[in-house]
């Protein structure tokens, strides 16, 4: 019982913070105002594979100081939503494909 409310705690706090999350069922402004915030050195993100490519964007921006819900994660975190990112994006790589040949890349918000 008790390993099971771990379980889902989680999962809960994994797919708040899942780059596939962020990036297929949020709005795109979300996701580039992130990339924006964060000095990221990406200009957009694909939408195939587009969790994958956005914890790489987050891995390759600006080192950040903070910590904490608006913080930086550390990069071993990061490295491991890519993996989990990585396979659920191939799961959902024909909806990404159609959003991909509908309204092509995320871009980066410019300030």
């Amino acid at each position: 019982m008790y390993s099971k409310f771990i379980l889902m705690m989680f999962a809960a706090l994994s797919a708040s913070g899942c780059g596939t999350v962020n990036t297929t069922f949020r709005d795109d402004a979300i996701v580039g105002n992130k990339l924006a915030r964060w000095n990221s050195h990406c200009d957009s993100v694909p939408r195939i594979y587009s969790g994958a490519v956005f914890d790489y964007c987050t891995l390759d921006a600006e080192p950040r100081r903070s910590t904490g819900f608006e913080g930086s994660p550390s990069a071993a975190l990061i490295v491991l939503d890519m993996a989990l990112s990585g396979a659920t994006d191939t799961i959902l790589l024909p909806y990404t494909v159609y959003l991909q040949s509908k309204h092509g890349d995320i871009k980066k918000t410019s300030f």
